[in-house]
């Protein structure tokens, strides 16, 4: 007969299984303060010295991190491991940035249409929340503002979904574009013609997932996307042609100054 370990779990080890499984769900997010020891101990109904030993073993897994007089937070470790590469992927090689919309059409369809299925009552009004903030920043044409609210309206889509895969993948991805490490996000947003565009495909990409009309977000989000990658098309072909035009004025100027022989 195999042999069978018996001895029950280590109370330090529940509590961390426990807190991890928040993490990988999503209720606890990347950059997430936890509650002082004291407090959290006393709600999870445990010692803080188990509580510690727990926090140690989701230390030691890259989970949390601690600061010295500051708490302890939530790393962004499933985040990191999919961007970093993706950094020097995107420097070296700039027209990856199309492969990543590619992706991202693929991905958004994706959860647009299992947020339409699955979506509770709890994240259709988290998602209406997003979308309100998204249209009082474009009504007050602050296009920085609106550009962090399109990035959280996309995000809530993921969490909509419930599938915890595609919400910390989306989550890097949206990282990215905050850190504008693909493109500069503001050139696209600075556009009012392109801002007006963004809200509508927005508009129906929410309708559809109120509508509980899976397909009809699919297809909107996915569209959505493929807007978006001809903007920055045209975009990325307007900045070839002017960094063309500065380097002949710069010829042009240097010949003009090199003396005569």
């Amino acid at each position: 007969m195999d042999e069978v370990d018996l001895r029950p779990e280590r109370l330090s080890d529940s509590v961390a299984r426990y807190l991890e499984k928040l993490v990988l769900e999503g209720t606890l997010r990347a950059g997430d303060r936890l509650p002082a020891e004291r407090k959290l101990a006393a709600e999870l109904n445990v010692s803080r010295p188990s509580l510690r030993e727990a926090l140690q073993k989701l230390e030691a897994a890259g989970l949390v991190e601690t600061r010295h007089g500051g708490g302890t937070f939530v790393r962004n470790a499933f985040g990191a491991a999919l961007t970093d590469p993706l950094i020097q992927l995107f420097h070296d090689h700039p027209q990856a940035a199309f492969d990543f919309i590619e992706l991202r059409a693929t991905l958004e369809g994706m959860g647009a249409y299992h947020a339409a299925l699955r979506g509770t009552d709890a994240d259709r009004e988290t998602l209406s929340e997003h979308f309100a903030a998204m249209e009082r920043a474009h009504a007050n044409e602050d296009p920085t503002e609106e550009a962090e609210r399109d990035a959280d309206f996309h995000y809530a889509i993921a969490e909509a979904s419930h599938n915890t895969v595609l919400m910390h993948v989306m989550r890097g991805l949206l990282d990215l574009l905050r850190r504008d490490v693909i493109f500069n996000r503001m050139r696209l947003y600075k556009r009012p013609d392109a801002r007006d565009v963004l809200l509508r495909q927005h508009r129906a990409i929410y309708a559809a997932i109120m509508a509980r009309d899976a397909e009809a977000a699919r297809a909107a989000a996915q569209g959505h996307m493929a807007e978006v990658a001809a903007f920055f098309r045209a975009d990325r072909e307007a900045s070839v042609r002017d960094d063309s035009a500065r380097r002949r004025r710069a010829r042009s100027r240097t010949s003009l100054a090199s003396p005569a022989r």
